[in-house]
């Protein structure tokens, strides 16, 4: 099984295992957080937290890290660990991203960033364009 990594600001993180473990019904396992989550807190100590999670995950059949925003330092700082096939970083992490993962992490390293990047873009719709929207005044 693959590992995950969400490596994101604040309680994201906590917020997306808390949603999955309700919608799966059981807290995913191997699954670490990296919280950005301190202004003052450097970017070292991030990565260093991040090396630690590594770590802990060293058995697993590859590691996912899945952050936030792509450009930001502790981002930038995590792309040092990325090896093709054994650690992948995929950003812009959103809950129907996070599930994808979850659901599939028997395959490949790489088949498994492909569903991710594919499900955080599928799981972003626009109602008012949506074939199931209704148009009612729920409200």
């Amino acid at each position: 099984m693959i590992g995950v990594i969400l490596l994101a600001h604040e309680a994201l993180g906590t917020g997306l295992i808390a949603s999955a473990t309700h919608i799966l019904g059981q807290r995913p396992t191997n699954v670490e957080i990296v919280a950005v989550d301190d202004p003052e807190r450097n970017v070292e100590d991030i990565i260093e937290d991040l090396r630690d999670r590594l770590r802990s995950l060293s058995g697993a059949d590859g590691i996912l890290i899945l952050s936030d925003i792509f450009g930001a330092s502790h981002t930038n700082g995590a792309c040092a660990f990325v090896r093709s096939g054994e650690v992948e970083l995929v950003s812009g992490v959103n809950l129907p991203m996070f599930l994808r993962v979850l659901n599939h992490r028997q395959l490949p390293l790489t088949e498994l960033v492909r569903k991710a990047v594919s499900g955080g873009g599928e799981g972003i719709i626009s109602a008012s364009n949506h074939p199931t929207a209704t148009g009612s005044d729920a409200a």
